[in-house]
């Protein structure tokens, strides 16, 4: 079944979304015929612009302007830093110390196009983390990015030796499987196919606050789990206590 944009919130000024995993934010620049959040919003609203943007593999919370002074206000917020940003993201290891921040400047990658990497020639970045759950072998932290480089939270934890469950171009893996949390005691029948719980990215944006742009009244927004994620953090609740 396909995954659906879900509308959180519209009034006069902004729409806030929680994006799905498979979509990307914007359109495509060779194929805008791939599911993205701006033409789904376009279909529904005479004017849509875009605010900020999530990588197609993170679901979680996205805004976006309804008219161009609201588009204007709300991008200084971005830009200003008055805006907070909190994801979920789960993380290899045992993360310590179990609260802290991540102060690493970030550039593209000089030979990989569209990676970044820690370099003291980029762009100041700050994550501040805090670990919501330990579990054996992964962490469950809420990350708050001060500043809004690409691909921050999974270049910063990286960087600190603690990279996202999965990632395909930062991480170990490119899926969770049931059978890496349950170990010896997982058993599949004969001729089953064990199905991954999550294939994509473990990052989620789970809340945003920021200033509504007539009223100026401080709004904040949350965006559940999706099923994917859920599903991981169940078995590891379970399990791996």
């Amino acid at each position: 079944m396909k995954k659906k944009v879900q509308i959180l919130h519209e009034d006069s000024d902004l729409i806030i979304v929680n994006k799905p995993a498979d979509y990307l934010s914007i359109p495509d620049r060779h194929d805008e015929t791939k599911p993205n959040v701006l033409g789904f919003l376009r279909n529904k609203f005479e004017n849509v612009f875009t605010v900020h943007r999530l990588d197609k593999a993170t679901s979680g919370i996205l805004c976006f302007a309804k008219n161009e002074v609201a588009h204007k206000h709300l991008s200084k917020q971005f830009q200003e830093r008055t805006v907070e940003k909190i994801y979920y993201a789960l993380v290899d290891g045992i993360l310590t110390p179990a609260e802290g921040e991540i102060d690493q400047a970030i550039a593209p990658h000089p030979a990989r196009p569209g990676k970044m990497m820690v370099s003291n020639k980029g762009k100041k970045s700050l994550t501040t983390y805090k670990v919501a759950e330990q579990f054996q072998t992964v962490a469950l932290v809420e990350a708050n990015i001060k500043t809004g480089r690409t691909h921050q939270i999974r270049v910063h934890f990286e960087s600190i030796g603690f990279p996202l469950s999965v990632d395909a171009m930062y991480g170990n893996r490119t899926e969770f499987k049931l059978s890496e949390i349950k170990r010896k005691k997982f058993k599949l029948g004969k001729g089953q196919e064990e199905r991954p719980l999550m294939t994509r990215t473990t990052l989620h944006a789970f809340r945003l606050e920021l200033d509504q742009p007539t009223t100026l009244k401080r709004l904040n927004f949350e965006a559940p789990l999706p099923k994917d994620f859920s599903a991981v953090l169940k078995q590891l609740r379970k399990w791996h206590k």
